[in-house]
């Protein structure tokens, strides 16, 4: 397979997160916090989730940015057990925080693809690696959120439209 762009993964990247949307759009908030039982995970907490792995990722390997919300590292990071990461936040602070390392990771990887940084010749391949992680992260997660709202009856909702994807055990991912 041809490496791709950072424009083509930039693109993937906004198609991942709007089948993230696509897949939640629809649930009212009971749905969208609801737990199978006390060690499980509610689709609210997938969302912030992806969210917090793609700010570390760009935090850590592209542009040591502080948080849009330090709270919600700790609550969205899954390396704080279960019983530690305290109540999820409000719907609306929950989607803010997802929007605001949606638009820095996209604003860095513009930066990058443009030149404008440092090292213009090695952050491409950085920037390439953080997207293809944060893409298929955020598919992986998605994956459970279907789980999630067929348990709890609803329709699995769409499939992602996407060339560039493929299934591989059981996840939809782009290859790098």
């Amino acid at each position: 397979m041809t490496a791709l762009s950072l424009r083509h993964l930039l693109d993937e990247y906004d198609r991942a997160r709007a089948w993230t949307d696509q897949l939640t759009a629809d649930l009212d908030d009971p749905a969208f916090f609801w737990r199978p039982s006390p060690t499980s995970s509610a689709i609210a907490w997938h969302l912030g989730h992806q969210a917090a792995v793609n700010h570390f990722l760009i935090r850590n390997l592209m542009s040591a940015e502080p948080s849009p919300d330090p709270e919600l590292d700790a609550v969205f990071d899954s390396a704080t057990p279960e019983i530690d990461r305290g109540d999820l936040p409000a719907r609306g602070r929950l989607l803010a925080y997802r929007a605001a390392v949606g638009e820095r990771t996209r604003a860095m990887t513009e930066r990058i693809d443009q030149g404008a940084v440092g090292a213009p010749n090695q952050m491409p391949m950085i920037a390439a690696g953080v997207l293809v992680a944060a893409i298929n992260h955020e598919y992986q997660h998605n994956a459970w959120v279907v789980e999630m709202r067929q348990l709890q009856g609803l329709a699995p909702g769409p499939v992602p439209g996407s060339g560039s994807i493929t299934m591989i055990d059981g996840y939809w991912v782009v290859e790098p």
